[in-house]
């Protein structure tokens, strides 16, 4: 029987290359996106289901769910990884912002991993990855909210982790500089990566071969990996 997975913004970077990788390898995919399409048409070519849900709308959340448990009995891998990244200026000025924050890495998690609980303890290993960052330790204060925000994450990770087991597995990637955005300068990424000691922009693969590593182990739960050349070290 194929294994289902679902991820949650799969359309771009590290959702939509993951979630061709698991297509690959045979699985039912659900790919989550909220406005943009972006990625999701070229899945679902492939085999996945789209689902559309806007994180900061509890309703839309709940429906998502609703749709995922109507089409499977089973979840082997859930991997929230949808995320909103905004600076204190944009959250100061801008309460919709502030708000999203904590609703897309808080809110949204939480109703899934609750919603579909019942669909990972149907899998022979059912996994939780939540995708959190370095600053969940040690905050930007350039980014105080979406640290709080994915602080919170990282320890919903080791909660969940406790309450679920034995039957569903919960863990954590910590991602540092492993895909630069378009708007970052030339100056900023020579600056990051002087402060970094591998001193090389990741790229995508040692991301999902860590969530590779996390379903083939069954051995670990509640545990938060650092991807992230040594940056954590540094900052």
């Amino acid at each position: 029987m194929n294994k289902t997975a679902v991820i949650t913004g799969a359309g771009r970077r590290f959702g939509f290359e993951l979630a061709k990788v698991l297509l690959t390898e045979g699985y039912q995919l659900f790919a989550h996106y909220n406005s943009s399409r972006d990625g999701i048409g070229e899945l679902e070519a492939l085999g996945a289901q789209g689902v559309q849900a806007d994180f900061t709308n509890i309703d839309s959340i709940q429906a998502m769910v609703r749709t995922i448990s109507s089409a499977t009995d089973s979840v082997d891998l859930l991997v929230n990884n949808a995320s909103c990244f905004f600076d204190n200026e944009t959250v100061d000025n801008d309460n919709n912002a502030l708000a999203a924050v904590f609703q897309v890495h808080g809110m949204a998690p939480y109703l899934l991993i609750s919603g579909l609980q019942r669909q990972l303890s149907h899998s022979e290993n059912g996994l939780v990855v939540n995708i959190t960052d370095i600053y969940a330790d040690r905050p930007s204060t350039d980014y105080i909210a979406y640290c709080a925000a994915k602080a919170g994450l990282a320890n919903m990770t080791q909660a969940f982790a406790k309450s679920l087991a034995p039957s569903v597995r919960v863990n954590a990637i910590q991602p540092g500089p492993i895909l630069f955005l378009p708007e970052h300068d030339k100056e900023h990424r020579m600056q990051v990566l002087d402060e970094t000691p591998l001193r090389v922009e990741g790229g995508l693969e040692p991301m999902i071969e860590t969530v590779r590593f996390l379903r083939d182990n069954p051995f670990i739960t509640g545990e938060s990996i650092k991807v992230d050349g040594g940056r954590g070290l540094m900052i």
